[in-house]
Parts: structure tokens; sequence; C-alpha cells
């Protein structure tokens, strides 16, 4: 709108003045021609001309005078003095006069722009004979055109400014009326490329824009649901692959260690078969070599077995019993079977000696923690004074502390994180001397994981403790 108003204000200032005057131009030629067609007609003289002449001299601001050859007036119509004219006009046909500008020029008149000395303004004048001999001048005072441009120019300009600031206030309600709903579904559409989907069209009139809402509308509910079921797909998906990930892993875990540990004993068998091949001659000898293929081999057993329980534990495929059971008396039998044991290698074991106590669990699967934490104990229990092992039960509100202590050495601290990691061994040398297969507390925290229970392990005064809990009952 101000590019508009600027350019017909433009407009008006360069060219409204050379519209005045080519029109100043036409109405001097009517006038002319009005003259000239009375002059041949011989109607000069009439009422009838002489208010033609009078209405177009006042309506086109032009000053009319048409003289005699004998140089006597016939008709003057005047803006200006009578006297002044007619030595203009004389003037004119003398050619004694100075004109700024000659526009149009032939045998029956003369049309020029000149500059009145006496008054500084222009003129556009127009002179020349008639048919019947006398002579005219018709005369406009340019003064008036540019007058006539500035005011029109001024007007346009305040009428412009007043219907910009109105149409400006009219367009800015009517606009904001349209673009509040468009700048609502950009906000909406905004929100929506950023995951969020509560955000609505809340429009109810019935236009283009409210059908395009209803539609964003649909479509966010489209997206949000296909968007859910597609994290729920993909939450299934990366399960599935984790899941398989994890067996995959598993098995080459699995492989791999076997075939570490299965290593030595067999190379121990393969061994001291071929020196009983090759032809052993004492008895004593033979037997040797036997019972070591016999005790290699019930390692690799045991170790095979250990494994395939811990694979079971870990793949979710064991079963688990659950049962009410007395875990005091579970203790106490356990420790008077492995008595002989204890008693060989001269170590004191203290059983908890309180009365029942009952818990829920899996009877066999608590029997393999309690067995593989007495049997660490054994191996590992050494003392200065008296080698010890102690087993307690500590019952809480809901849980039972189970927690089997040894005289010996302390664990090192960046050993104790990867006590429960398969074939995972602080003293590999010794662990090799007593059959350790190193997998015994990864079971054990396999089957603590299994019941929801938790297992540790401590660094006490004078040796180590293991521990684990479980759900009891008074009842």
């Amino acid at each position: 709108m101000a590019l508009t108003l600027l350019a017909l204000f433009l407009a008006t200032h360069f060219f409204l003045e050379k519209y005045y005057l080519n029109n100043k131009e036409k109405t001097l030629f009517s006038v002319y021609d009005l003259i000239k067609f009375s002059s041949a007609g011989g109607t000069m003289s009439t009422d009838e001309f002489d208010v033609m002449l009078q209405k177009n001299s006042g309506t086109h601001s032009v000053s009319i005078v048409i003289i005699s050859s004998g140089f006597e007036p016939v008709k003057i119509y005047a803006m200006e003095p009578q006297d002044q004219l007619l030595r203009e006009l004389a003037n004119n046909l003398r050619g004694t006069v100075y004109v700024k500008r000659v526009i149009k020029e032939t045998d029956d008149y003369v049309l020029v722009l000149k500059n009145d000395n006496r008054t500084k303004t222009d003129f556009l004048e127009m002179w020349g004979s008639l048919p019947d001999g006398s002579f005219f001048m018709l005369r406009s005072a340019m003064e008036s055109i540019k007058n006539s441009a500035e005011i029109a120019a001024r007007f346009l300009l305040i009428i412009g400014v007043c219907v910009m600031t109105v149409s400006a206030v009219i367009i800015f309600l009517f606009t904001r009326k349209i673009s509040k709903p468009i700048l609502e579904l950009a906000d909406i559409s905004e929100k929506m490329s950023n995951m969020d989907f509560d955000a609505r069209y809340k429009g109810k009139e019935k236009t283009e824009i409210a059908i395009l809402g209803n539609s964003i509308n649909k479509m966010s509910e489209n997206l949000e649901s296909t968007i859910a079921e597609l994290k729920e797909a993909n939450i299934e998906l990366k399960k599935d692959n984790d899941l398989k990930t994890e067996i995959d892993n598993m098995r080459t875990e699995f492989i791999a260690n076997v075939s570490h540990e299965l290593k030595t004993p067999i190379a121990l068998i393969q061994g001291y078969a071929e020196g009983l091949k090759e032809g052993v001659n004492e008895a004593e000898e033979r037997d040797y070599y036997c019972d070591v293929i016999s005790d290699e081999a019930g390692k690799m057993n045991n170790m095979v077995k250990q494994l395939l329980l811990l694979n079971q534990l870990e793949s979710g495929f064991d079963t688990l019993n659950i049962d009410r059971f007395d875990i005091v008396a579970l203790i106490n039998n356990y420790v008077q079977s492995a008595e002989i044991l204890t008693r060989s290698s001269d170590i004191k074991v203290t059983a908890p000696d309180c009365g029942p106590v009952y818990v829920w669990a899996d009877e066999f699967k608590v029997e393999e923690i309690i067995m593989n934490f007495f049997s660490n104990a054994v191996h590992y229990c050494k003392s200065d004074s008296e080698k010890r092992i102690d087993v307690s039960v500590e019952k809480g509100e809901n849980k039972v502390k189970i927690t089997v202590f040894n005289t010996g050495d302390h664990i090192p601290e960046e050993s104790i994180a990867h006590l429960w990691d398969k074939f995972y061994k602080v003293d590999k040398a010794r662990s090799r001397e007593y059959g350790g297969s190193g997998v015994g507390l990864s079971i054990v925290k396999a089957i603590t994981d299994s019941l929801g229970e938790t297992c540790g392990v401590s660094n006490v005064t004078d040796g180590v403790a293991f521990w684990f809990t479980l759900d009891c009952t008074d009842r």
C-alpha cells in the first residue's frame, strides 16, 4: 500500500502537470474550432455564440480576444485587463514577443508556451487569423495548472495516508483472524514434528482451515497410535534380538570356556593313557596312572554337569520347585555329611544351633548354594592358630541371611567384583590343585537371581564371609 501510494504521488508530481497541459491544449483547440466555425458561418454576432464563448472562457479559465482586420475589438472574454490583452495580441501578430517553446504552428495559427515579463508567469497562447479576416488570441495561465497539480498531489497524499491507515487497521484485524488458526496449525505441526501429539486444533468454524485442522487432528491420532504400535514392536524386536544375541554369546562363551577348561584334563588323560600304552611295568605306577585318568575324567564330568546346570539357569529354562522347608535342618545335614572332608583338613565347623527357621525356596538349589559356599570355605580355609568355618542363620522381618565364614586370606579388592563371573579364579594354581572349575559361584549367582534373592561376599576379620538371602515365613 505504501509503495502504491508513493508511486501515485510521484506520478502526480512529475506527470500531472504535463497531463493538464495536454488537456489545456485540447481545450484551446476546441475553442479555436468553435471560433473558426462561427467565423466561416457568419454567426459570430449571435447571442448563442456569445454564450458559448463566455461559457468556455469561464469553464476552462481561457481569455478569448477577437479583433477585426482593422484591429477593432469584436469579442473579448478575459481573465486579465483588456488593454493588456490587445497589446499582447498586437505584439504576437507583429512577431515582437519572446516565446519559450513553439508547440504547434500552421498557416492559420501558432500555439506557444511563453513567459510574461511583467508577471513572471508562464502562459499557453494561441493566436492567428480567421476565415472572415479577423484575428484571435486564446490565452490561459500555466500557474493555475501548477497549482492544481500541487493541490491534487497534496490531496492525494493526505487521502492516501488516511486510507492506508484505516486499511492497515482493517487488514490487520482481518488477516489476524485468518492467520491465527494458520499459526495454530503451524504450532501443532511443530509439536507433531517433535513427537508431541497432545496438541489439537479446536476451531469450530466451517472453513477450509477448520477442515485442514480436523485432518491434522486425525493424522495426529493415527500417527500417535501407529508410533505406539511401532514402539511396542521395536521393544519386542529388541528383546528378541537381545535374547538371540545373548543366546549366541552364551553359546560361544560356553564352547570357548568348555574348550579351555577341558584342554588340561584331556591332555593329562592323553598323556597318562599313552604312558599305559607304552607299557608301564610297575603295578603301582599303572594304578597311579589309572587313578589320574579316573580323577581327571571325574573332574571333566563334574564340570560338564555344572556348566549344563549354569546354562539352564542363565537361559531361564530351569524349573523352580518352591517349597517350605527348614533351612537350619538343611545346613546341619550338609555339615554332617561333609564331616569327613573337614576332619581330614583339621577344620573346626560351627553350625547354627537355633530352632527351626522356615523359608520358601527351591530346596535342591539352596543346597547347591550351600555346597558351593562350603566347599570353597574348606579349600581356602587356613590359619596360623585354628582353621574354622562358621555357618550362621540370621533371621529378619521377612528375610533370612545365611552366611558361610572361613578363616584365611582376604580376597583382593579388584577380584571381588569378578568372583561371580564364569571361570574366574583368584588363585588359578590352587583352584587346579583342588579341582575347582570356576563356575561354582556363577551357579550361586544364577540361582539367587532366579529366586529373586541376593548374594555377596566381604572380607571380615581373620577371613572371608559369603552370604545369601531367602524369604522366610513363620508358618
